[in-house]
């Protein structure tokens, strides 16, 4: 009888290519070394990973070719692709946005009336542009979007933005967002039940090392007239863990924080009277 098995269809280099090999990996998925190839196989769990350029994949996913993939939102968007938003991701997060070269005069959108616009992203400029009652011309390229100003093929271009210094580096600034994007997790439309349950079976291990990066394990000592307020800082799962210490009135106590609240709650623990803290990073968390 035929083993059911997945396939996974992630960028075959880039930005978001590394991100997604520490994802699986942190899944205990063992990949064998192989993006010149189209497909490598994976120890762990039973999936084959196809490397794929990165405007290929949607296509790749919606034919039920791959089963899953690891894609930006706005390449979806892009593609206008009929697939399934499985989760967030967290990783590889940037803006699609329009830019023009510094010191423009410009107001809004409407600067673009009858000008052009360099972009990678046809489809959802375009709708962007209808959205606003602009007509603009659309010039599409790929590769170098942000020299298209400078060397006079458009009066602003539409890109991705991560941290801006590309922009910067063009003498170009960020005007308008179009939208936000991240890695998501998406799933093809044809799925089997055997494949689905596998699915499911790694959203599990997917999301128990999601929850894990967003969490921080804290252990600290405190005198015991001061564990009521401590505890009332602490942003736990439920209730933190308290331990008698072999000196009298004193004890340890060992919780979660969330990173994005880490340092509010650090300084808060200490003006409370907490000593020796220890942050422990969490390898995996199973809520």
């Amino acid at each position: 009888m035929k083993m059911t098995k997945l396939y996974i269809a992630v960028q075959k280099s880039g930005r978001m290519h590394d991100d997604c090999m520490a994802l699986l990996k942190d899944c205990g998925l063992k990949i064998e070394s192989g993006t010149d190839q189209l497909k490598t196989s994976v120890t762990g769990f039973p999936m084959d990973v196809l490397y794929l350029r990165n405007g290929d994949i949607p296509e790749y996913l919606q034919d039920g070719i791959a089963d899953i993939a690891i894609l930006g939102e706005n390449t979806v968007i892009e593609k206008g692709s009929k697939i399934n938003k499985l989760m967030d991701l967290g990783f590889s997060k940037c803006r699609l946005s329009i830019a023009v070269p510094q010191g423009l005069d410009y107001t809004d959108v409407g600067f673009f009336e009858g000008k052009r616009i360099a972009t990678s992203y046809p489809h959802t400029l375009s709708a962007f542009l209808k959205e606003k009652k602009v007509k603009a011309e659309i010039h599409q390229i790929s590769g170098s979007v942000e020299i298209a100003p400078n060397i006079g093929l458009a009066e602003g271009i539409c890109d991705l933005v991560s941290s801006g210094n590309t922009l910067f580096q063009n003498k170009l600034v960020e005007k308008e967002v179009l939208l936000y994007s991240q890695a998501c997790l998406y799933s093809t439309t044809k799925l089997s039940d055997d494949k689905q349950k596998l699915v499911d079976q790694l959203l599990f291990r997917v999301k128990s090392v999601l929850e894990a990066r967003r969490n921080k394990y804290v252990l600290l000592n405190a005198p015991n007239r001061s564990v009521e307020k401590i505890i009332s800082i602490l942003p736990g799962i439920k209730s933190p863990t308290i331990l008698p210490l072999a000196i009298d009135g004193w004890c340890s106590i060992h919780s979660v924080i969330p990173e994005h609240r880490f340092w509010e709650v650090i300084g808060a623990l200490k003006e409370a009277g907490a000593e020796g803290i220890l942050v422990i990073p969490i390898e995996k968390m199973v809520i």
